[in-house]
């Protein structure tokens, strides 16, 4: 296995990954704010619920990406 191969299967892992995954999981916010005004707006509650739960998924995501990206600290794999 090549260095470079061996430092694309770690891309995850790294800060750029993370970043791009904490990217990636904020951009979902906007459909679940899509979801909720629809839902706000045809008084549904169900879809306002499912909302909600998205929400709070999206928030949870966000948090434990965060926290790894802390963790991760200077040791980046892609510097390395």
């Amino acid at each position: 296995m090549s260095a470079m191969t061996k430092k694309a299967q770690n891309f995850k892992k790294s800060k750029t990954g993370l970043w791009m995954s904490i990217g990636t999981t904020a951009f979902g916010a906007i459909s679940v704010a899509k979801q909720a005004k629809l839902a706000r707006q045809d008084n549904d509650t169900l879809r306002l619920v499912d909302a909600a739960v998205s929400a709070a998924a999206i928030v949870t995501g966000l948090a434990i990406l965060y926290r790894e990206l802390k963790r991760l600290g200077d040791e980046d794999v892609l510097l390395g």
